[in-house]
């Protein structure tokens, strides 16, 4: 089931939504929207570094419309691809013993 952002915060803290999105954008500096794909990608970047999932799995467990969509928007955000980010990660990566 598809649903609206907008909508759901407006149903859920019963305001217009241009109330909210004004409010939200004066005190965070930020768009709703934004604030929430940022998140969502915050998200995305957890569950890469797990490892326990595939890109497929990750954005079907976060609706997202296809691992392109995913894909895409995470590109957008962090200026890497899902699988540029996780290799870059692992080169970061530090055996124990070589601590």
């Amino acid at each position: 089931m598809k649903t609206n952002l907008s909508d759901v915060l407006k149903d859920e803290l019963n305001h217009d939504y241009n109330y909210l999105s004004s409010l939200f954008s004066e005190v965070e500096g930020t768009t709703i929207e934004k604030y929430y794909i940022a998140q969502r990608i915050e998200k995305v970047k957890e569950l890469l570094v797990y490892d326990e999932l595939s890109l497929s799995e990750i954005a079907f467990r976060l609706n997202y419309s296809s691992v392109g969509y995913l894909s895409n928007q995470f590109k957008k955000v962090t200026g890497l691809t899902p699988s540029h980010f996780k290799q870059a990660k692992e080169e970061k990566r530090r055996p124990l013993d070589s601590l």
